[in-house]
């Protein structure tokens, strides 16, 4: 019996080579399916995210193909063998520790990771594709990705434009963002996902202003938001509670003045300002408001490289528990290693009960 995880990741393929591995969620089970009775495989798991593709199985003879699979995978005769990576037994389980807990993703100790994990496993197991040895791997790297969670601060402090925004404005607005109002000026995709992270996290109400009205209309009813005219924006920044801007205009689109004229009609409420565009969309001089809040995309690249190494300082701590479960759980493993059946050999299963009763025999 062999462990072992065959993949690649952003680390080794550019994303024009994951694209050709991209595999819609529900079509996990059946690909699975299929690999392990064309390899081989006692057991199979598939994961499949933006940044990678896995391969995690247990075979019952030594050699692993990892090109071979993929090409299967993907029913491409194309040689990806340049841009994949294969670990076996204790280095396999270890790596998918590390990738349940954020620690071999693009953003170090990011969370998404640990739920597409947990859904690639329960796919699997539904599909009855795991057995006793994956079973056990993906159930103690859940384990392990809550402890990292809880035991260290790998996942505290936004590693991201959008989440430092949502970071930022939690501090503001300390009672939560469920009553507030987010505007967006410049449907771009920075902009965007900027209010898809406070759209998250319950802002109330998105207004989306563009140039284009129709675009507007498009990304507002996204987000159950309503579109503003460009020609609108001030009359609609007298209710936002958090603006977020990033035109491609080469002007200032929001003067100390425009935002001045609507402060007497938010009557003190703050109002926090982000400005990700290049040139700058808001005037600097805003800040000198009372209960203004602007940022740029300095300040919060700024804190996404605070956060990042604030982050790195957790990993001795972090590979310590991987270290020690991976020890564990490979100990499991080969005191009750998983009992192959060898091809060509019938299954030998018990009858199941109540059988011999209903043809007349003794149970």
């Amino acid at each position: 019996m062999k462990l072992f995880v065959a993949g690649l990741s952003y680390k080794t393929a550019p994303v024009e080579v994951r694209e050709a591995f991209a595999i819609p969620r529900a079509e996990l089970p059946c690909r699975g399916c299929r690999l392990k009775l064309h390899n081989d495989l006692s057991e199979v798991a598939l994961l499949s995210t933006c940044n990678r593709v896995e391969i995690y199985g247990v075979a019952s003879r030594g050699n692993v193909g990892a090109a071979r699979l993929f090409q299967q995978l993907t029913r491409s005769d194309f040689d990806f063998s340049p841009y994949l990576y294969v670990r076996e037994d204790g280095t396999a389980v270890e790596h998918l520790f590390s990738v349940a807990g954020g620690l071999d993703s693009m953003v170090l100790g990011e969370t998404e990771i640990t739920g597409q994990v947990k859904h690639a496993y329960q796919a699997a197991q539904a599909a009855r594709l795991t057995g006793r040895t994956l079973n056990r791997v993906f159930q103690a790297a859940l384990h392990t990705a809550k402890a990292i969670r809880t035991r260290t601060a790998i996942g505290r402090g936004a590693t991201s434009v959008g989440s430092v925004a949502v970071e930022l404005a939690e501090k503001i607005f300390d009672r939560g963002l469920g009553e507030k109002v987010v505007m967006i000026i410049g449907a771009g995709k920075m902009g965007e996902a900027c209010v898809r992270h406070l759209a998250k996290r319950g802002a109330r109400t998105v207004l989306v202003a563009n140039r284009s009205f129709e675009r507007a209309q498009s990304l507002a009813s996204e987000f159950g938001g309503r579109a503003v005219r460009f020609d609108e924006c001030l009359q609609a920044l007298a209710a936002a509670d958090i603006v977020v801007s990033s035109t491609g205009s080469p002007r200032v689109v929001l003067s100390r003045e425009d935002i001045a004229s609507v402060l007497s009609a938010r009557r003190g409420r703050p109002l926090v300002l982000v400005d990700i565009a290049v040139p700058r969309d808001i005037d600097p001089a805003a800040q000198q408001l009372p209960n203004v809040f602007l940022y740029d995309i300095d300040d919060l690249e700024g804190i996404v490289r605070e956060n990042t190494r604030y982050r790195e300082q957790e990993l001795a701590r972090c590979r310590e528990i991987i270290a020690d479960r991976t020890a564990a759980v490979m100990e499991k493993i080969q005191r009750n290693p998983e009992k192959i059946d060898v091809p060509g050999r019938p299954l030998r299963r018990p009858w199941p009960f109540g059988l011999f009763q209903s043809q007349g025999l003794p149970a």
